[in-house]
């Protein structure tokens, strides 16, 4: 039934549904991305400056944050005339955005969506963006995950964030029908436990998926737990993983159990996918064609910070946005002759794993994934330093009112149950670690649970 059903999805269904019905371009881009992958380094390079030097003469017309900022520092349209001069113009971080966020739409902007980052440094941030972006970052992706060999339509199963229990049954059922139009189980993997972890393996062998797409730490702990087990589990063509940076040792765990290879992605919300390995494995590849992304500064380890311009988002665009990640550029060329940059390693925020007494493995994705609607968090941090009791401490804003406190305990509760005791604190800031980094949740539990 997969062997008729996804080529009919993928040039039928999908094409009515988007083109058609839902008047979209996001195939009209995917065509013009698979085309660009292939141009030289140097064709890709004039490609980009093209694209940025439009996003900034659009910017000092119709934003009037930019022309503003960059009126401050002597710097015109007219200045901007490399990619060295582009980069001496202010960065954008969070505060900012925060500080003014109606001045950073553009004043023809039309129609703008918005969305909530997962906070995944600490810090929630809402967000806008144009249509055109939207398609064009679906293109993007569906683009990453070819390389991976994974095709619309093809038997796919995600673990992934589940939804959040304040979710209406609505929602729930047309996500259910979304999903299975594109033929994906989804598997909660807020849920997963000591108790039901089997469970997780039996549901693979069950749905017999040929890509798996999934968080790192939980893809990690299900792995662990079959090779010890010596469980015999549905060998898939490919896994993809994302959320977390996806360390050496992780991949061959994952790969063992699986017995397919891994592909790591980059992304975050604000930009949806940044990069992902193709067929060779040998780094990740920058979507240049689609966004502008720097490493500025670094240090000894060869770290340094990721600076993302989004070349289409004219609606409300992000122009030297830190995103609070850390890179190692690459400057080799790839065995694949594609001409798309690379990152040889990308390091993102840390995000602990939460036990419970029950034996809930909680990934620390989760506090991300529910902060991002409550309106007023600033800045968190999670803290377990026993099984019965979580510290968050919140940086809160304006916004925050007292029934968002009765909200995120409830939210809390619904996932790690009543055994542990949520102790909540406002602070006036969180610090960062000695080395510049951030810990969005922090687990002081051995590995083997001890600590009650």
């Amino acid at each position: 039934m997969s062997g008729f059903y996804e080529p009919l999805f993928r040039h039928v269904l999908f094409p009515f549904y988007e083109s058609t019905l839902r008047r979209r371009k996001t195939l009209r881009y995917l065509d013009a991305y698979e085309r660009n992958q292939w141009l030289s380094p140097e064709q890709l390079a004039a490609l980009q400056w093209r694209k940025l030097k439009q996003l900034v003469e659009h910017c000092w017309r119709e934003v009037p944050y930019y022309r503003r900022r960059w009126q401050e520092i002597g710097a015109t349209p007219d200045d901007i005339r490399s990619p060295a001069d582009y980069a001496r113009l202010p960065t954008l971080s969070k505060a900012d955005i925060r500080a003014n966020f109606q001045d950073l739409h553009a004043s023809n902007a039309g129609r703008i969506e918005y969305k909530a980052t997962g906070g995944s440094t600490g810090e929630p941030l809402r967000f806008g963006y144009t249509r055109e972006s939207y398609e064009r970052r679906m293109a993007v992706m569906w683009r990453g995950y070819r390389w991976a060999g994974a095709r619309m339509g093809q038997p796919t199963l995600y673990l992934w964030g589940g939804p959040l229990a304040s979710q209406g049954w609505r929602q729930r059922a047309k996500d259910r029908v979304f999903h299975a139009a594109f033929a994906r189980r989804m598997l909660d993997s807020f849920a997963m436990s000591e108790s039901n972890i089997a469970s997780y393996a039996a549901a693979i062998n069950r749905h017999r998926p040929e890509i798996v797409v999934a968080y790192v730490g939980p893809l990690v702990r299900l792995a662990a737990w079959i090779l010890a087990t010596k469980t015999d589990v549905h060998a898939p063509r490919a896994i993809v993983t994302g959320a977390e940076a996806l360390l050496e040792h992780q991949r061959d765990v994952i790969q063992r159990a699986f017995r397919a290879p891994v592909f790591n992605t980059y992304g975050c919300r604000e930009f949806m996918l940044i990069a992902s390995e193709c067929e060779h494995r040998q780094g990740l590849h920058i979507n240049a064609d689609q966004l502008l992304l720097e490493t500025v500064g670094g240090d000894d380890s060869g770290y340094s910070d990721v600076v993302i311009t989004d070349l289409h988002n004219y609606g409300m665009p992000f122009v030297r946005y830190v995103n609070g990640d850390l890179a190692v550029p690459d400057d080799t060329d790839c065995t694949c002759g594609r001409g798309l940059p690379r990152l040889k390693r990308v390091e993102g925020r840390k995000l602990d794993a939460i036990r419970t007494r029950a034996g809930s493995i909680l990934p620390g994705e989760f506090f991300p994934h529910m902060l991002k609607d409550v309106a007023g968090v600033i800045r968190f941090q999670v803290v377990q330093r026993s099984l019965d009791s979580l510290d968050l401490s919140i940086v809160r804003g304006d916004r925050f009112d007292s029934a968002a406190v009765d909200h995120i305990r409830r939210e809390i509760s619904a996932v790690i149950g009543d055994g542990t005791r949520v102790d909540i604190h406002f602070v006036d800031a969180i610090p960062t670690l000695a080395n510049g980094k951030f810990r969005v949740t922090i687990s002081e539990i051995p590995a083997n649970g001890a600590g009650a």
